[in-house]
């Protein structure tokens, strides 16, 4: 089946493999400062991939980045791309009050807004968190001056996840929208289909048409997402992690390159500020 001329989203979470939410009980917060950070040299690998298929996408910044790395920031918006928000520190969202999560996503918005000279309009919580414990999170994205959230991705996970959310966009505060993860839905349930691990773990024959079918029978736009570090096969290696972790984190990383190239050809990919502010939301969610 021959995939539509839809257009979706392709996002990139900006962060470094020690910020990884699964590695933080190994790696402590202070040390991010004495641990090689490779991300600008990934971003610019990023950069000419995207250049190459003349595609233009969302980058979820964090603050901690672009406080040191200012010139990675103003590279992206010269290329064309959307800069969004990560917050600034990557705490999950969940872990934070809310007057916490108000002074992370409003530092990251000022910082992130002062290095490009452009508006910063979309948000991403790390690691998918916020779901039915946090709501409030919205408020405080909306009370920062954030017009959407791509922070619930609508599956079942044991580190996140809210299957019971809508899959599509959707408002949950006025001026607001949350654009959730892509999900294909077979047998009353969600399947992860739209980047990160799964990309990497799944033939890509599968991921490919499991957009194509979202497209095709949802009729919507896909959000796919990857990480910089997801590219990076000399990355240092993190000692003391388990089985588990090892295998999501490493799982086919020398693979990843090849695979958004052949992704980058099959599909026709935008910004999700383009892409998404100007649709309707149908539902909401109450606090």
């Amino acid at each position: 089946m021959p995939a539509p001329r839809m257009t979706n989203a392709m996002t990139i979470d900006v962060e470094d493999y020690f910020q990884v939410s699964a590695f933080a009980p190994h790696i402590a917060r202070s040390e991010w400062n004495t641990r090689e950070c490779r991300v600008e040299r990934n971003i610019d690998i990023i950069l000419e991939l995207l250049d190459k298929h003349h595609t233009k996408a969302t980058f979820f910044t964090l603050g901690w980045i672009a406080e040191r790395y200012p010139q990675l920031v103003r590279k992206i918006v010269q290329h064309g791309h959307e800069l969004a928000s990560h917050g600034y520190g990557h705490e999950r969202a969940s872990d934070q009050t809310p007057e916490a999560f108000f002074s992370d996503i409003n530092l990251a918005k000022i910082l992130l807004e002062d290095l490009s000279g452009q508006e910063v309009t979309g948000y991403r919580a790390p690691s998918f968190s916020i779901g039915k414990s946090n709501l409030w999170a919205y408020d405080s994205l909306q009370r920062a001056g954030y017009r959407y959230s791509s922070s619930i991705y609508p599956i079942a996970h044991d580190h996140y996840g809210m299957p019971d959310s809508p899959r599509f966009a959707y408002e949950v505060r006025p001026g607001l929208m949350e654009i959730p993860i892509t999900t294909l839905r077979l047998f009353e349930r969600n399947f992860p289909s739209s980047g990160g691990g799964y990309f990497r773990l799944l033939p890509y024959s599968l991921s490919r048409w499991m957009i194509r079918r979202v497209n095709a029978q949802d009729r919507e736009a896909g959000i796919f997402y990857f990480h910089p570090w997801e590219i990076d096969t000399e990355q240092p290696r993190v000692n003391g992690i388990n089985a588990k972790t090892r295998f999501r984190h490493y799982v086919n990383i020398g693979q990843m390159q090849a695979r958004l190239d052949r992704l980058l050809t099959d599909f026709h990919w935008g910004c999700v500020d383009d892409l998404f502010l100007h649709k309707a939301a149908p539902q909401a969610l109450a606090a």
